[in-house]
């Protein structure tokens, strides 16, 4: 793709397809435009890039323009906002150059801050430094234990002995770099089924919360709660007689949503809005982001003791109600933002 110029016929076609327009930003039609330049993987650009989210953008003035990856980034645009999720340290380093030489730009979001969430360690840590008091609730991270690369597996039954971890655990890859690996889940019952697994990774203990998950989006200011089916409860007895480590699916992208079951409104119920607006003000100011979400339990059997047990940069936001509302409105705020701040001549 050839940004501020011609494109091909099939390139057109292709832009077209997504809903997307190819054009050197400024005005169009006598009017101001905001371009966004986005570089997404293939299965986001198509989870994201819905004919619902790009036609309603067109009629707000807002164009999407894929930046063209063989392209110096330096060389493309005129943009408004980049809208990136791409992994790997040569992209976050033409990302990094490109925002030092363009502060004019809102860059969704700072690679370096997205480096946070790719170590479960380091993603749940922020969650644990927060104080928030007195906001209807508290919030919390499961006990975890992090097994490094350097571990041996046999090693590991020992190591959750010595921590005095408790059974069931949930084991996941330390490292989240968007690979189907990484997202990959597990569910043990004994300690020696725990050799089983392969470092480096987290163990966090299993909590039991009714089955039900919240999936927290967060669009700068915007928060939206999504109800998800997650795991059920183990009982004490369920774990006296399963032992092993089972695979299961990454439940917070599960398709079935629990919004419309009928289901015990203790289980049911959102977290008070208080405290989700006070944990979405804390985590944007300490990640330093504006796309992400929180997953998020409540333990079975209480009203207001949550636990969040992931946090995941550029979501799937297609997969949240008017999601196109929200969005095209916090791209929009983005760039008026950006006109409130320069000086007047």
């Amino acid at each position: 793709m050839r940004l501020g110029g011609e494109i091909s016929e099939e390139e057109r076609k292709e832009e077209e397809e997504v809903g997307t327009t190819a054009f050197s930003g400024g005005e169009c039609c006598g009017q101001n435009k905001v371009v966004v330049g986005y570089a997404l993987t293939s299965k986001k650009k198509n989870s994201f890039l819905q004919p619902k989210l790009t036609t309603l953008a067109r009629n707000k003035g807002i164009y999407f323009v894929a930046i063209d990856l063989n392209k110096p980034l330096l060389e493309q645009g005129p943009f408004d906002i980049v809208l990136h999720k791409l992994s790997g340290e040569e992209w976050r380093e033409i990302v990094e150059d490109y925002r030092q030489k363009h502060p004019e730009v809102n860059v969704l979001d700072p690679p370096d801050a997205i480096q946070h969430l790719h170590n479960r360690q380091s993603m749940l840590q922020v969650v644990v430094d927060l104080n928030l008091s007195d906001c209807h609730g508290k919030v919390g991270i499961p006990r975890q234990l992090v097994i490094t690369k350097e571990k041996n597996p046999s090693d590991i039954p020992y190591e959750v002995t010595k921590a005095g971890m408790k059974l069931p655990l949930v084991a996941k890859p330390l490292l989240v770099d968007g690979s189907a690996k990484s997202h990959e889940l597990f569910l043990a019952y004994d300690e020696s089924s725990l050799s089983e697994l392969e470092p480096p990774l987290v163990l966090q203990e299993f909590v039991n919360h009714g089955g039900i998950l919240f999936k927290i989006y967060i669009v700068g200011e915007n928060i939206k709660v999504v109800r998800r089916f997650s795991l059920p409860n183990i009982s004490k007895r369920e774990l006296s007689k399963v032992a092993g480590v089972f695979r299961f699916p990454r439940v917070s992208c599960a398709a079935a949503s629990a919004e419309d079951a009928d289901l015990d409104p203790s289980i049911a119920e959102h977290p008070p809005r208080p405290l989700l607006e006070r944990l979405a003000k804390e985590l944007r100011h300490r990640l330093g982001l504006c796309l992400f979400n929180v997953d998020m339990i409540r333990e079975y059997g209480t009203t207001d003791v949550f636990y969040v047990i992931d946090i995941n940069y550029f979501p799937g936001y297609g997969k949240m109600p008017e999601y196109e509302h929200i969005f095209t409105d916090f791209l929009l705020s983005l760039v008026q933002c950006k006109i409130n701040m320069k000086p007047a001549t």
